[in-house]
């Protein structure tokens, strides 16, 4: 049978039959169970700067003696821990915070000990209360303050040692005022400072923190394809014409322009149009196949125009809100100056040529994927790490990185620390839809963001079962997920076929059940879903072989109801973060009912959408009034942030009815209906 002491793992593991070393014999608190903690602490947990870090753990001893339990934390690099009281809870659960104010790692732990003055004053206080004699126990409890004096300095000190003086028996006091002056609070909080601690169990691991900057919290994001910025269809745009661009994204109210490969690209089994194996002559072949006689991946495309261009670029979307995020894809064309410089950095095929990627049936000739099995592997690296640096270098502290999943996790641990150590403000947003495991391995090892589930959770109990896992179990210590409705990649059945409702309907969800989301446009706002064939999530005409025109002044484009979510999203604290999400029940398998609220409950947006992007669907809403700060007979109003419609509501349930082909969703923002002593009404 194992035994925890509380010293460290190694002697938690240690057999029964093992006689205890040093004075551990003496400790007799064990801690247990703490949370957060990720894999017994091989991770570290996520917050973003100015958040609380919340612990919790069993913290208990043997009989009935009081425990005193602290929550020790610190900056990395500080060697002085700074102290918080714990308090308890409910059967002998703990639980106590500290705020996260910088960016970088902190450090925490748990301490805990038998606080003997708290046990004795207990018993002191039962002992009186039954009118027992307790000469003695003030004897006992005046050795306890003396000893608390010699701990302490300065005028604690001497006010301890004249409590010590006044509990014992050489003074001038009665018993009644030795009593009193013993169950005084002032004394309580004097030791409180000063315990003793050299019976102390600690819990025996530092636990890590990662502090982000906001935006790995909160942000939308919209991709687009730079060289389909040009005023003249067909032709390759430059970094000058995107900067008009600019404009239109800014005016939609998004955080983040996410551009793909900027590098030049490939000629050698460039693909064409819908991804042909036979390029056309004017085929600008895709941006993942990158390297060309031009350059590499520390290379700008020459027709978007030269390194100084795209500085200006960067500098220019800065002025108007926007930071650029840039892909990361570790890959290259048979063309890339890698395959000439560095061949040993890549899979061999028998006849010795190059070997390029494959998903059996698909062959993807135009690209090649690096060997990480190399016996180069070092060189290899520190070269991939070297291009992360440039880029930051140019001013992009944002990063999309590309199929993360197919790259080893020990490379990205170490990548995205060394980079974070030189530059903590940097956010790494990992693509890889693939197997759970691996998704949330990528999210613990560092990954700031991730890509998620929920292009394609559609229905009502697999939205409710997905973000309840992501935002009320151990997941969301670790997993940001952003939530895209559409990517370059991905086409989704539910937006082939439900028309402009079912855009709209995926836009809320996206941008209210998660703080960070992103679409990729402007296919989404003008609502493109015509497939490359049936069944299949591709684009017809993929933006990703060819260049594309857009008018995005087009009097149907969603743009206007984008900037109208986006400034909602803004204005409540509540839609800015992912944990106080919860679900409520609506007697319509159609209609998704949730709420998001600020800590302090100021700020409660509660959302209803309609699943269904062809019929009308109406049902009862069932709140929980007491949790949302509501009486239970107190009225309140309903204002939808979409519609502009103001609804009074009563009690714990109450009637909607959502019709899709106005708007697919009600967004209320709740405001209390408050009463004034002169009977006037009003909500706030």
């Amino acid at each position: 049978m194992r035994r925890s002491i509380g010293i460290n793992p190694e002697q938690e593991a240690r057999s029964a039959s093992e006689q205890p070393q040093n004075d551990e014999g003496t400790r007799r608190v064990v801690i247990e169970d703490v949370k957060p903690e990720v894999d017994r602490g091989r991770f570290p947990i996520k917050r973003t700067v100015g958040e609380k870090v919340v612990v919790e753990a069993d913290v208990f001893a043997d009989g009935h003696d009081a425990v005193a339990c602290i929550l020790l934390h610190r900056r990395e690099g500080d060697q002085e821990w700074i102290e918080a009281l714990m308090e308890p809870m409910v059967n002998d659960r703990w639980r106590g915070e500290f705020l996260v104010s910088g960016l970088g790692g902190y450090r925490y732990t748990i301490q805990a000990w038998v606080d003997h003055f708290q046990s004795w004053r207990r018993e002191l206080e039962k002992k009186v209360a039954a009118g027992q004699e307790v000469s003695t126990e003030l004897q006992v409890g005046a050795r306890l303050v003396e000893e608390a004096a010699g701990r302490a300095s300065g005028s604690d000190a001497e006010s301890l040692k004249q409590y010590a003086f006044a509990l014992g028996p050489n003074g001038r006091n009665s018993l009644a005022t030795r009593t009193h002056r013993a169950l005084e609070s002032k004394l309580f909080d004097l030791m409180s400072r000063y315990p003793d601690r050299s019976h102390s169990t600690s819990y025996g691991k530092e636990l890590g923190v990662v502090v982000d900057r906001e935006r790995a919290r909160f942000g939308s994001w919209y991709e687009l394809f730079p060289r389909s910025c040009s005023s003249e269809p067909s032709r390759h745009a430059t970094f000058k014409e995107c900067e008009e661009r600019l404009r239109y994204v800014a005016a939609m109210g998004f955080d983040v322009l996410y551009l793909p490969p900027i590098h030049p690209i490939g000629h050698t089994h460039r693909k064409g149009k819908n991804n042909s194996p036979i390029p056309g002559p004017n085929s600008p072949g895709s941006p993942w196949a990158i390297g060309a006689e031009e350059g590499g991946h520390k290379a700008v495309h020459p027709e978007l125009g030269t390194l100084e261009d795209f500085r200006r670029f960067v500098a220019e979307a800065r002025k108007r809100g926007l930071e650029i995020a840039l892909d990361i894809a570790f890959q290259s064309s048979p063309d890339h100056p890698y395959t000439r410089e560095h061949p040993e950095w890549y899979r061999h095929r028998p006849d010795g040529t190059i070997q390029y990627a494959e998903n059996p049936p698909k062959k993807y000739e135009d690209i090649y994927p690096f060997d990480f099995e190399t016996d180069h592997w070092r060189g290899l690296w520190d070269e991939l790490k070297s291009i992360v640096l440039f880029w930051i270098e140019q001013g992009v502290h944002i990063f999309r990185v590309d199929n993360p999943h197919t790259k080893p996790f020990s490379f990205w641990e170490w990548l995205i620390a060394q980079v974070r150590e030189q530059h903590p403000e940097t956010i790494f947003l990992s693509e890889a839809f693939t197997r759970p495991k691996v998704m949330y391995r990528l999210a613990k090892l560092g990954f700031t963001q991730s890509y998620s589930y929920f292009t394609w959770r559609n229905d009502k109990e697999e939205l409710i079962q997905y973000f309840t896992e992501l935002t009320q179990t151990e997941r969301r210590e670790y997993f940001r997920p952003n939530l895209w409705p559409n990517t370059p990649d991905i086409l989704t059945e539910y937006l082939q076929y439900g028309g402009r409702p079912a855009f709209v309907a995926r836009l809320v969800l996206a941008a209210t059940l998660g703080a960070s989301y992103g679409i990729y446009g402007p296919v989404f706002e003008l609502m493109e879903n015509r497939p490359r064939e049936p069944g299949s999530e591709e684009y017809l005409n993929s933006e990703k072989y060819e260049i594309r025109s857009w008018d995005i002044d087009r009097r149907d484009s969603l743009k206007e109801l984008i900037a109208r979510i986006n400034r909602i999203r803004g204005q409540n604290p509540a839609l800015q973060s992912d944990w106080s999400l919860r679900f409520h029940p609506v007697d319509n398998d159609q209609l998704l009912c949730f709420s998001k609220n600020s800590e302090d409950l100021s700020n409660v947006i509660l959302v209803v959408v309609n699943l269904d992007p062809y019929h009308t669907q109406s049902g009862w809403v069932e709140l929980p009034l007491e949790a949302l700060g509501l009486e239970p007979d107190q009225g309140y109003q309903m204002h939808d942030l979409l519609g502009d419609g103001r609804y009074l509501w009563r009690g714990s349930r109450n009637f909607v009815e959502v019709d899709p082909h106005v708007v697919p969703a009600q967004l209320f923002l709740l405001r209390h209906w408050v009463r004034t002593e002169m009977n006037f009404d009003y909500f706030m």
